[in-house]
Formats: structure tokens, sequence, C-alpha cells
């Protein structure tokens, strides 16, 4: 089986090359931009194609020229906070590049199985009423990441009324792990720490709003996930990944706390806080289990723990 991996450099996409290259069989191609360090020590067991997706033409190619059984398509602009100061970069980068795909996908490869990977934040302002959040809630995105991950997962459900292209797509909750970008709540946390440990910093990690609950999961079992629903999920629907559990930020910090000896003082930093937060965000995976059988594995506090040690190794 010739799959192809979007976003394979990034923190899902790394993860996942290398669950696929251990536990399957599969032939491997990858997509690249910019920068490849996640995945260097993957070089030698997998075929990159380094281009730019908004580049409809370079696309058709890459696609005429692998002719994938599957594809996963991660590629994305994936910071939150940071769509409010560049929307118009977050849509460009998540629809645009998706469209090239599509369409090249439906020309060159009509029969190719897709996993279009979007986000929790379609749902957007959830209400107390709407927990937890099934497939089914409404979407009411209030970020302008929100609204691009809205037209992904809508684009791709046209795809697959429009031209019958296998479609599949995941609303990701968060997700946790080592090597992720300090740009997200608990590698911030982290990160803060190590370097306080280091005396690289004052012993103050500073926070944005700790009371806002979140569904995380470790991204070693959401790739899992990923890819379970590639081989199982049915074509045309649509699949939350996540835990069904929620812990706030607080949660994440103190645990974090508890993982170091440093003695940290906290302080609210108002650059951290959104225009808009969702009190509580909870997954309802039911539909993701029954299809796949799928259970995360790994216990949060071993998240937490990996990823404060990879934070302590890039620092030294």
């Amino acid at each position: 089986m010739r799959v192809l991996l979007t976003g394979i450099a990034g923190f899902a996409g790394s993860h996942l090359a290398e669950y696929l290259l251990r536990e399957t069989d599969i032939e491997l191609h990858g997509v690249i931009h910019r920068h490849e360090r996640r995945i260097q020590h993957l070089r030698n067991q997998l075929t990159l194609h380094r281009g730019d997706l908004r580049n409809a033409l370079w696309v058709s190619d890459l696609i005429q020229t692998v002719q994938p059984d599957c594809m996963l398509h991660l590629a994305a602009w994936s910071d939150v906070g940071g769509s409010w100061q560049q929307p118009w970069t977050t849509y460009e980068l998540n629809i645009q590049c998706q469209l090239n795909l599509m369409e090249a996908l439906w020309r060159w490869t009509p029969a190719c199985r897709t996993l279009v990977v979007t986000s929790n934040e379609v749902y957007g302002l959830v209400r107390p009423e709407d927990l937890p959040i099934d497939e089914a809630t409404p979407l009411r995105p209030n970020s302008p990441y929100g609204v691009s991950k809205v037209a992904q997962d809508m684009m791709a459900l046209q795809y697959w009324y429009s031209h019958h292209l296998p479609t599949l797509r995941a609303r990701s909750f968060n997700h946790i792990g080592p090597d992720q970008a300090d740009d997200f709540v608990a590698s911030a946390f982290a990160r803060q720490i190590a370097e306080i440990e280091s005396g690289l910093r004052p012993p103050v990690v500073a926070v944005g709003n700790l009371e806002a609950q979140r569904d995380f999961t470790d991204v070693r079992d959401v790739v899992r996930a990923y890819w379970l629903l590639l081989q199982h999920g049915e074509a045309g629907e649509v699949y939350n990944v996540g835990s069904g559990k929620s812990q706030s930020a607080r949660w994440l910090l103190e645990t974090l706390m508890e993982l170091t000896p440093a003695q940290v003082q906290v302080t609210v930093d108002p650059a951290r806080l959104r225009p808009s937060d969702v009190p509580v965000s909870t997954c309802d995976n039911h539909r993701l289990v029954a299809a796949t059988g799928w259970q995360p594995q790994i216990d949060l506090r071993d998240s937490l723990h990996d990823l404060l040690d990879f934070w302590r190794t890039q620092i030294k």
C-alpha cells in the first residue's frame, strides 16, 4: 500500500510517520515544505517530496507521480491563538492547500482513500447543554482557525458528495506529547519549567486562562486513531478523536510542577489570553470507538513527563 502523508514534519505528522514505519509494511511518501528536523532519523525509510501545497501544478504532479492508495492530510496552520494575528495566512494555508489536493486526487487517483484531519475548534462556542460534544453538535467557530477548519471539513464532505472521492474527516481534540511546539499550553508550561531548572529564566511561569478545561490525549494515541480510521472508517463520515475526559490547564501545570524539583511561582500574562475562550470542551468519541475499537493507552501524566524531558533535552 502506498500512503501519502502531508505535514509529515509537523508534531502529529512526525509521530504518525514513526507509528506507520514501526507498525505497518506500507510504502510511505511524505510532503515537506521547509524544516525536517522531526523526521531526520526516518529519512532512509521513506520518500520525501519537497514543495508548496499552495502550488496547484506542483500538487497535481505530486499526485500523478506518487499515485497514492491512501492519503492522510495533516498539513495545516495549527496555531489557534496565532490565527487572530494572521487570519488570512490561516485561511490560505488550510483551505487552498487542501483544495489543490482534493482537485488532484479526484482527477488522478479517484479511488484514493483520504483522511482529512480538522479540529474540535470547528465546534467553537460550545454550550453546557452540548457536552459531551458529538459529531452532530452545531458548528459555531469562534476563531479564524476554527473557520478554516470548518472549510476543510465541509470541503472533504463536498468532494465525497460531488465526486465520490472516499474522504473521511477526523475532528481532533487537544493532543500533547514530546516535541510539541511551545505555542500550545502544556508545551509552553513545560518549556518554561525546563528553562527554570537550567537557570535560564526566573522561577516564574507565565500563564493564560488556567480554568479552561479541554479534552487532552497523547499524540501517539491520536495518530493511532487516524490510521485505524483510514482503514475502518466509513467514507463520507466524520469522527471525533479524543479521550472523552477533560482536564483544566491548571491540572496540566500542577502536574508538571510535581515533576520538577524547582520551586515555581505562577503569573498571568494578558498576552496569553484569547479574545474568546470556551470554558469546557469534552469529546464524545463513541463513533470512533464503534468503528475502530480505539481506546487511549498512554496516561496523561506520562505524556507530560515525556514532554518535560523533551524540553530538558532541547535546552541542554
